[in-house]
């Protein structure tokens, strides 16, 4: 089992299509365990094997994911809010909640303009480069911001990678209730997000747009996050709430 997930484990973001030697070097297997594992995969459609030899998530795998909690229930509660969003903005909406000191992206609206945008639903992005990653380490425990801060990676000539200016700028982040992003993830892109609160007032996700300039629009687009967030909240409240009752 062990290796089995360590073959899954291989594919990730940047790495949607492997080769046997790829998997086998990623996953560190030698190439004869590899191959068996992935013929037992591929033939129970968990991977399937392109013409050209390389190796992709199977429609089983993403079948499966499908199911998870995160896919049946925060992300169905916020679709309409994102379609209202993007709506009135016309720009690209995120919805992301935090994963260890990453940044998931749980659903993704296009927006109309072209602005350079990096994210996937499913893909993960850095907390400190990210609009709404920002947001989800403002509010993440000591331990994780401590992590984040020690190791801030340079992604863009504008990426944030002074711990000491994060600082301040998540600080400003929890004063304000909303955090920007310069061209710090993509040239081109500029990003602002707010929280989404669960009925404790935790902060259970984070809810952005991209833009290709912040500018004078800025307030305009707080205010709009700001009530699709709070809409957000309150329905996700209620789930939790319903679900609370029928475990009784």
């Amino acid at each position: 089992m062990d290796r089995t997930l360590g073959v899954l484990g291989a594919f990730d973001d940047r790495h949607r299509r492997l080769r046997l030697a790829d998997l086998a070097s990623r996953s560190g297997l030698t190439p004869p365990t590899t191959l068996r594992i992935v013929r037992r995969l591929v033939d129970g459609g968990v991977l399937e094997r392109r013409d050209d030899a390389t190796y992709v998530v199977g429609r089983r795998l993403w079948n499966l994911g499908l199911l998870a909690p995160v896919q049946t229930g925060l992300r169905e509660v916020a679709a309409p809010f994102l379609q209202d969003l993007q709506a009135v903005t016309r720009a690209t909406v995120h919805l992301a909640e935090r994963d260890g000191d990453q940044a998931l992206y749980l659903d993704r609206l296009s927006g109309v303009a072209s602005v350079p945008v990096v994210s996937r639903v499913g893909s993960r992005l850095p907390l400190h480069a990210t609009g709404v990653g920002k947001v989800l380490l403002a509010h993440a425990p000591a331990d994780v911001q401590a992590q984040v801060l020690a190791d801030l990676a340079r992604i863009t000539a504008y990426t944030i990678t002074s711990p000491r200016l994060l600082s301040r700028q998540l600080d400003r982040v929890r004063l304000e209730g909303f955090s920007t992003t310069q061209e710090e993830m993509t040239l081109g892109a500029c990003s602002v997000a707010v929280p989404v609160h669960g009925p404790d007032q935790r902060v259970v996700a984070s809810l952005g747009i991209v833009v290709a300039h912040l500018g004078r629009e800025r307030p305009q687009l707080v205010g709009a996050l700001t009530v699709a967030a709070a809409g957000i909240s309150r329905a996700w409240t209620r789930v939790d709430v319903q679900d609370a009752r029928r475990l009784r």
